[in-house]
């Protein structure tokens, strides 16, 4: 049976055989990256939808609309099962070591700004903490704090996912379409995505010199007086 198996698979095309393994290959990596911070996950959709794109022609789009789905299902269930982690330390009165990593991966300031906006704006507040880079955390943890239940947080969370796959499968059939070979449009996916991810830590870098710099002329002067 092994071997019958086996000979399947080698007899199936290149693109189906890409399109078996690709799939859950995509799934996984988002979901766990949802539930552990450290998997680039924009970067793995827009490299994604660059093989889509050349495999996709215009009778067979579907290749696209796969890694639309699949990339925003798996960010909706690690982002789902990452809130009932979080639940289960906020009702433990010593916590979990799930609710102490996002304490430890939310900014202060952005958890405060989260927690400001959230009682106005909840499910604009979830769709742009998943566009915004390093956004998606604090707003998670302003949630967990403010005890929001689970069904609404999925609720919310559910439009943030499918506006964030979008976002990068739009970015990946950008840096695709600009090349011929699905390499190259790889490569310029995942630079755009990572300098896009790393725009606001250096606006954050920028202002905090400035304000740095702001302080030593009063201090000068304070010194002369």
């Amino acid at each position: 049976m092994t071997s019958g198996v086996l000979a399947a698979v080698r007899d199936l095309p290149p693109e189906s055989t890409q399109q078996a393994v690709g799939y859950p290959s995509l799934f996984l990596l988002v979901a766990l990256g949802a539930l552990v911070p450290v998997v680039p996950t924009g970067a793995i959709v827009s490299s994604a939808a660059v093989v889509a794109l050349h495999q996709s022609s215009v009778d067979s789009p579907f290749p696209l609309l796969f890694v639309f789905l699949v990339a925003s299902a798996a960010a909706f269930l690690g982002d789902v099962a990452l809130y009932w982690l979080g639940q289960r330390g906020v009702r433990s009165r010593n916590g979990s070591r799930w609710l102490a990593a996002l304490r430890a991966r939310a900014a202060p300031d952005r958890l405060a700004h989260a927690q400001e906006r959230l009682d106005t704006h909840q499910v604009s507040v979830l769709v742009l903490s998943r566009l915004v880079p390093a956004g998606r955390i604090p707003v998670m943890l302003a949630c967990l704090l403010a005890r929001m239940p689970l069904r609404r947080f999925a609720r919310g969370d559910a439009a943030a996912c499918l506006a964030w796959a979008a976002t990068y499968q739009l970015i990946g059939i950008l840096g695709g379409s600009l090349f011929p070979e699905p390499w190259q449009g790889v490569v310029a996916a995942v630079g755009l995505t990572l300098l896009i991810s790393a725009v606001p830590a250096v606006w954050r870098r920028i202002r905090g010199d400035r304000g740095d710099g702001g302080d030593r002329p009063g201090a000068l002067r304070h010194e002369d007086a």
